[in-house]
């Protein structure tokens, strides 16, 4: 590859993703080169997006096959020897592994490494750089070697298309990228599933685009790395959305998309860890200590439970110092997140979602799993309530509460119904 298009797209291995672009003339003409790719993705936007907001009330919810929705992100680079069996000990089923096209001397390693997990369902994400961008026939040939060598059937292409530092410069090149891929799956791998549209961030207008435009390519499943951390708690609004609202308002989209079956993964979210640096993925500002990260994490799982509109959410990633479950710069150190999500899974893995009442902050999920209904209690304001003879309590971490008075907060309390 030449060393010009290789210098402004560097990976930070600290941090597992792309530096900021340094160089403003190589940006400045490559979105001028785009610019009209960019005025289509604002005016698809501007149709688009009023009319999903005004149909989302009505797209209906779907039955979640719970042990698949909850997933992780796992690393060839993060301890690969330690991750099988620190997925036994969360008995997580579904786990996403990240493919490097600049990497493609690593696919034998890459396929050991999946075999090694014995994960129910994988899901491969395919990470894009410039050269493949450029060079579509040599993404064809890569991709080619790559569906064929993984032993995955759902494959996400491409990721974070809407950042500049990660190669994409706008949704056309994003589509011609993707259309590569549909091709391969149509004359040679039928068996794969494709997701794609990989935008980050509360940007719909950018997944407008994607969904909707005459290129010839049809998605398997939307992908979307859906991050809240910028807002603090996954209830906090932006823009007058929450967490919740953003998810239906996606999730309106799809079903409105002539591109997509009505599939939804949230491949990518997380929260940054105070302390971190150089390892957290943002500034100091926007991380947050252990035990708000454990809490956020639950709640985040919950919520996208409850919209019972999201096939999977995977967290970003089982091990990273910055921002992972397990932090491995000093042997193993599994994090309160680690235990909360252990906990979150023997609950709500096999239920089956019955209900959400929030009020004034009041947060009552409940589902029932072996027949047996189980209340999932948190709260934005301190409550207090009494520990009474016909439920089993358990904290956060799954340790069995015998006070006679439960305080309820932002850490959420299970409450199992006895027979």
């Amino acid at each position: 590859m030449d060393e010009t298009v290789r210098e402004p797209f560097l990976w930070d291995e600290y941090s597992d993703q792309p530096y900021q672009l340094k160089d403003r003339s190589f940006k400045k003409m490559m979105r001028k080169r785009e610019l009209l790719s960019l005025i289509k993705t604002f005016l698809i936007s501007i149709i688009v997006l009023p009319v999903s907001l005004f149909l989302m009330p009505f797209v209906r919810r779907k039955t979640i096959d719970t042990d698949n929705f909850f997933a992780i992100s796992v690393n060839l680079d993060k301890e690969p020897s330690l991750t099988p069996e620190l997925l036994k000990e969360l008995e997580v089923g579904h786990i996403l592994v990240r493919c490097k096209l600049w990497e493609m001397d690593k696919l034998q390693e890459l396929n050991d490494f999946i075999l090694a997990c014995k994960a129910q369902e994988v899901t491969v994400n395919i990470l894009q750089d410039r050269e493949h961008i450029d060079d579509l026939k040599l993404l064809e040939e890569d991709l080619r070697k790559i569906f064929s060598s993984l032993p995955a059937k759902r494959f996400q292409i491409g990721s974070t298309i809407n950042r500049a530092k990660w190669g994409f410069f706008s949704v056309d090149e994003y589509n011609r990228f993707y259309k590569i891929a549909y091709r391969l799956q149509q004359n040679e791998f039928p068996k794969i599933k494709l997701i794609g549209s990989g935008v980050i961030d509360f940007e719909y207008h950018f997944t407008a685009h994607t969904l909707f435009n005459f290129d010839n390519y049809k998605y398997d499943g939307v992908a979307s790395l859906l991050y809240v951390d910028r807002r603090g708690a996954p209830e906090n609004t932006q823009m007058g959305f929450n967490l919740l609202d953003k998810i239906a308002l996606l999730s309106t989209m799809i079903w409105l998309s002539p591109k997509s079956k009505n599939r939804l993964y949230l491949t990518e979210t997380n929260w940054p860890l105070k302390g971190t640096a150089p390892y957290a993925p943002t500034s100091e500002y926007e991380c947050v200590d252990e035990e708000s990260y454990a809490d956020y994490l639950v709640r985040y799982y919950l919520l996208a439970f409850a919209s019972q509109q999201v096939d999977a959410v995977c967290w970003h990633q089982l091990i990273a110092p910055g921002y992972g479950l397990i932090d491995n710069r000093e042997g193993i150190r599994k994090r309160k997140a680690f235990y909360a999500f252990k906990t979150l899974l023997s609950f709500i893995k096999g239920s089956q979602f019955l209900r959400l009442d929030i009020k004034r902050g009041y947060h009552i999920l409940q589902c029932l799993k072996d027949d047996k209904l189980i209340q999932i209690h948190w709260s934005l304001e301190k409550k207090v309530i009494k520990n009474e003879d016909y439920f089993d309590a358990y904290s956060r971490n799954g340790l069995k509460i015998t006070d006679d008075e439960i305080t309820v907060f932002t850490n959420p309390i299970y409450l199992q119904i006895k027979d």
